[in-house]
């Protein structure tokens, strides 16, 4: 090859290089402006998938949150499965655990969160023996909220119970008519029974009932949906029966119902659609809009399950403003669950 080719060529090569390395050092252009970013859906600020149940200093409310004490002469209650606050067998560090009572850190932030919210009148779901509801009570009142008067009550599950706590005294407590149903050639019990008390407060009669229907999680022994149903119907019948003998009572229907908006469950509970004896239930939702009360990890589902439905005498007296789902920040240390609260005028 001849000095002068060999320049050319060399002259060549040392021109692309420096094209080349110029071409890496430049910026990327930004997109279209008609084009939309991709960007993934995101989650409800407190819905964030829960993790551990980390340990945390209490939080105090914020001036305003809807969840502090009104002005006298005003009723609050909240309805909340405490999450097995009982005794029972538990994982912790990995090994299964016989005879495992709920973890302190859990029954503080129960206590801490419901302290917070100061409610009148407290329904509880799963909780425990009565020793368990003493202990709730105690531990409310060492935090300053005092409960006195206490309905206790529960179906055929020997261990998970439902209970009234009330500022105010129970003047009255009732039971269902009829609590078994019959299922593919079976006899059931309701599982959790249900709950009756009338409670006196500010010179008005209140009548709650509460309920904790069959969860949503598969058994052998029949078809999970078809159990809640039948145990929505009896509780529709005790719900009817009351209404009946007591048109004028300001009724109450709370609880863990494990069915969601337009179900099957649900649309039995709250009756024929505008009749004398239908139940409406109340259109709550947190401070960010959001209407879920309870995470299923297993399923990793958000849903509203907890519900609190009122007659139509009831329903002009429900301030609206102050009734919602409470989205305390330690939520999901003390249960699986989001507690709902009602304020009455």
């Amino acid at each position: 090859m001849s000095f002068n080719c060999a320049s050319r060529l060399l002259g060549a090569f040392l021109c692309t290089a420096v094209l080349l390395t110029a071409g890496c050092g430049k910026k990327s252009g930004t997109p279209a402006w008609s084009k939309a970013p991709e960007t993934a859906a995101a989650a409800p600020e407190t819905a964030s998938k829960p993790k551990s149940k980390p340990k945390s200093k209490p939080v105090k409310a914020a001036v305003g949150d809807p969840a502090t004490p009104e002005a006298v002469g005003s009723l609050r209650f909240v309805g909340y499965n405490l999450e097995n606050w009982l005794t029972m067998e538990r994982t912790a560090n990995g090994k299964v655990q016989s005879s495992r009572p709920k973890p302190e850190s859990e029954k503080q932030a129960v206590v801490a969160m419901v302290a917070r919210v100061k409610p009148d009148i407290l329904g509880v779901c799963e909780i425990g023996t009565r020793e368990d509801l003493a202990d709730l009570q105690s531990r409310l009142k060492a935090a300053g909220l005092d409960l006195p008067n206490i309905h206790y009550t529960g179906g055929a599950d020997p261990t998970r119970h439902l209970a009234l706590l009330s500022r105010f005294p129970i003047t009255r407590t009732g039971t269902v008519a009829k609590s078994d149903y019959r299922l593919e050639g079976r006899t059931f019990l309701i599982e959790r029974g249900i709950l009756d008390a009338t409670i006196e407060a500010n010179g008005k009669s209140y009548h709650f009932l509460g309920a904790h229907l069959k969860s949503k999680r598969e058994v052998e022994i029949a078809d999970q949906a078809q159990m809640r149903q039948n145990e929505a119907r009896l509780f529709r019948d005790h719900v009817a029966a009351v209404m009946k003998a007591q048109p004028e009572e300001r009724l109450i229907v709370y609880g863990d119902l494990n069915d969601t908006k337009g179900s099957p469950a649900l649309k039995a509970i709250e009756g024929t659609y505008r009749g004398e004896d239908s139940l409406t239930a109340l259109n709550l939702k947190d401070r960010q809009g959001q209407a879920w009360t309870h995470y299923w990890a297993y399923e990793d589902l958000y849903s509203r399950i907890d519900w609190i439905l009122v007659n139509q005498v009831l329903k002009p007296e429900v301030d609206t403003e102050g009734s919602r789902v409470i989205d305390d920040p330690i939520w999901n240390q003390a249960s699986d669950h989001r507690p709902v609260t009602m304020l009455l005028k």
